[in-house]
């Protein structure tokens, strides 16, 4: 038996995690970009052995994963804008005595949970664009017959994602446009 919990954030509420954020970027400023991305590493580490481990929880895991290869990943090469969104949020991630401290039983990681889905409804242009990305280049051998020489698929490569991070831009302004904020940022 599974039960639903539906939560609605008040603009209040979303103002909270907005300061909880604005916080961790100043911590980001300091701190390596390697440095955030291995604690970060860690921590998941940490939680997918942790015993038992909450389905809310583990359900994040992926796409925190996703968002830390995005980040890493020299061929998408993010735009630094979204660099910063993504350690502010592995900051806030790795931080245990965030919002609802870590170690308590169950509800510790509601918090960073609320965080992570947050900033995945936010950066989903990006995710999806990235997730384009991956698709193009894992299947680049089977796209193109010839050309598989490694300055045309470099060049090919580059090509896909000028046009997928233009894709990306345009959608953030048409949402600007349409009047759909960003809450966090």
């Amino acid at each position: 038996m599974s039960l639903t919990l539906s939560l609605t954030l008040s603009a209040r509420d979303i103002k909270y995690f907005r300061k909880a954020l604005g916080m961790a970027r100043m911590a980001v400023k300091d701190a390596e970009e390697a440095e955030i991305i291995e604690a970060t590493r860690l921590i998941l580490d940490d939680i997918k052995r942790a015993e038992p481990l909450p389905d809310f929880v583990a359900k994040r895991i992926p796409q925190l994963e996703t968002l830390i290869a995005m980040l890493e990943d020299n061929e998408w090469n993010l735009p630094t804008f979204e660099r910063e969104r993504l350690l502010s949020t592995f900051v806030y991630f790795g931080d245990p005595e965030d919002l609802i401290p870590d170690d308590i039983p169950v509800i510790g990681y509601i918090d960073d949970v609320i965080m992570i889905e947050l900033v995945v409804r936010e950066l989903r242009h990006a995710l999806e664009s990235y997730n384009d990305f991956c698709e193009f280049r894992d299947n680049y051998s089977k796209l193109f017959k010839t050309g598989q020489d490694a300055e045309t698929r470099n060049r090919r490569v580059e090509k896909k994602r000028g046009q997928l991070q233009a894709r990306m831009k345009r959608r953030l302004q048409k949402d600007r446009k349409d009047n759909q904020p960003s809450p966090l940022w």
